[in-house]
């Protein structure tokens, strides 16, 4: 069902059962899976793959060039996956050829009013990202991850799976998983322990990570000193396992 006033470009692709608002702009090369509804005075630019049973809220838009000065005008994507939904004013770029060309969020992610999601950017499954959150280029949130409402985190980092951000908080380094951070810029608080009882995780795993999370932040040793020491010490479950790929892949340092 396409509202009359809406404008839909003939290279789109429209999914089956899909609602488009009064006044929306669906652009060039745009595919939109079946059952998504799209909103009054939604803007979807040129390249933009949107999954099936997406709910996309008025004024939000999708698929402008990226805001970089490198940008070349060439041909760049945004994808995002099944049942995401999409409030009002939310804003989410393209990709740029040097950040890999695609701006991904995942299936069941939840994206409040005002969230911006800049080029390059990955945001993974079932992401909860409140209000005025801000992604700058090239950050990756990984999966079952929450961000709280006016967090602005730098370029290039990255926010582990089931981690949680609170909110007004200024990210500038790497975020393990499984953790709290907060604060202005943010530190460690801890395991996020009740996000992980709600995700079902066993007390074994919430043992081994008390302890990882421990010897790794607590005990005044190097990385390397203490990601031995854990290997050494503690139950090597594959969240421990995720813990420490995590912290060696770190390119802009840990949030300590």
């Amino acid at each position: 069902m396409i509202h009359p006033s809406a404008i839909v470009s003939p290279t789109a692709k429209i999914g089956n059962e899909v609602e488009i608002g009064a006044y929306s702009i669906i652009g060039d090369h745009v595919t939109i899976g079946d059952g998504t509804w799209i909103g009054a005075h939604v803007v979807i630019d040129p390249f933009v793959t949107i999954g099936p049973g997406c709910r996309i809220f008025q004024f939000a838009a999708i698929g402008a060039i990226p805001q970089d000065l490198k940008f070349g005008g060439e041909e760049s994507y945004v994808k995002i996956g099944a049942n995401v939904t999409v409030r009002e004013f939310v804003t989410i770029h393209r990709g740029t050829e040097p950040g890999g060309g695609v701006t991904e969020v995942g299936d069941k992610s939840f994206l409040m009013a005002y969230t911006h999601i800049a080029h390059d950017c990955h945001v993974g499954k079932m992401v909860v990202m409140a209000n005025n959150s801000t992604l700058a280029g090239h950050i990756t949130i990984g999966d079952f991850a929450s961000v709280g409402g006016l967090v602005a985190i730098h370029q290039f980092v990255r926010v582990g799976d089931y981690a949680f951000v609170g909110g007004k908080s200024a990210v500038v380094k790497d975020v393990p998983p499984y953790v709290i951070a907060a604060g202005d810029r943010a530190v460690l608080h801890g395991l996020n322990r009740v996000g992980l009882k709600r995700h079902g995780f066993s007390e074994q795993a919430l043992a081994a990570l008390k302890k990882t999370y421990r010897i790794l932040f607590r005990y005044g040793l190097t990385l390397n000193e203490a990601i031995s020491r854990v290997r050494a010490e503690v139950e090597l479950v594959p969240e421990v396992e995720n813990f420490i790929s995590f912290i060696k892949a770190s390119e802009r340092g840990i949030t300590r």
